[in-house]
């Protein structure tokens, strides 16, 4: 269980289905292997990830959260698109804690309580020998940052880009939550959702909610025709 200081804001869960093992990494598999071996002794303390939505920022930040927890490993998600608009007090005694993954950090690029928030927690995570991953849409350099030192220790880290997934890397994505749920997805049934689908990665993977469901009621494989009789399409 993800455990936190008493001082740090509870209640921030993380998605069951954020983990690594239902996350198919394609190009980003380079970023999936730090983020697995982070505490390992050589692993990198500082992770830095960006690129546009619906790329898996967010999952990857809570798996990171996910498996340092199974290791019982204190750990803390901070998506700041839902927190930003707080005052920076999660970030107090963050040296207690073993892994830090902060989501969405554009939202407060600009402002001085939280970027020296931001600084100050770096400093403690890394003086503690702690691990900080760290997730925006743009590469550090990129962000309008006003502390200049917070702007430094940004750029310390290891950083990654995630592009938006191809054709393949959708398809394989698809048929590896299918094949977790238990579902038969031949390759011409996948093709066919993936071309008639939604073109963002999530909405394309919340089809499998409907499927899943339909199948089991109707007793059915998923067919071409059965795919778009309960997909109205």
């Amino acid at each position: 269980m993800r455990r936190a200081p008493s001082q740090l804001p509870l209640g921030l869960g993380l998605r069951d289905d954020a983990t690594f093992s239902n996350f198919f990494p394609g190009a980003n598999e380079p970023l999936v292997g730090r983020l697995l071996h982070q505490f390992d002794a050589d692993g990198e303390p500082f992770l830095y990830l960006w690129g546009p939505p619906g790329v898996g920022r967010s999952h990857l930040l809570q798996a990171a959260c996910h498996q340092a927890s199974a290791r019982d490993l204190r750990t803390l998600f901070l998506p700041l698109e839902e927190l930003g608009h707080f005052p920076p007090l999660m970030l107090e005694d963050v040296e207690r804690l073993d892994l830090l993954a902060i989501d969405d950090l554009e939202r407060v690029v600009g402002r001085k309580r939280w970027e020296e928030a931001l600084f100050h927690a770096f400093n403690r995570l890394r003086d503690s020998g702690k691990r900080l991953v760290i997730a925006a849409d743009r590469p550090p350099r990129q962000l309008d940052v006003q502390l200049a030192d917070l702007a430094s220790r940004l750029t310390w880290g290891v950083t990654f880009h995630m592009g938006l997934p191809g054709d393949e890397e959708r398809l394989g994505a698809l048929q590896l939550r299918a094949s977790l749920r238990g579902m038969q997805l031949p390759d011409e049934v996948a093709r066919y959702i993936l071309h008639r689908g939604p073109r963002q990665l999530g909405d394309l993977l919340r089809c499998l909610d409907v499927l899943d469901s339909a199948s089991l009621s109707a007793q059915r494989k998923l067919t071409i025709p059965f795919v778009k009789n309960a997909l109205g399409w």
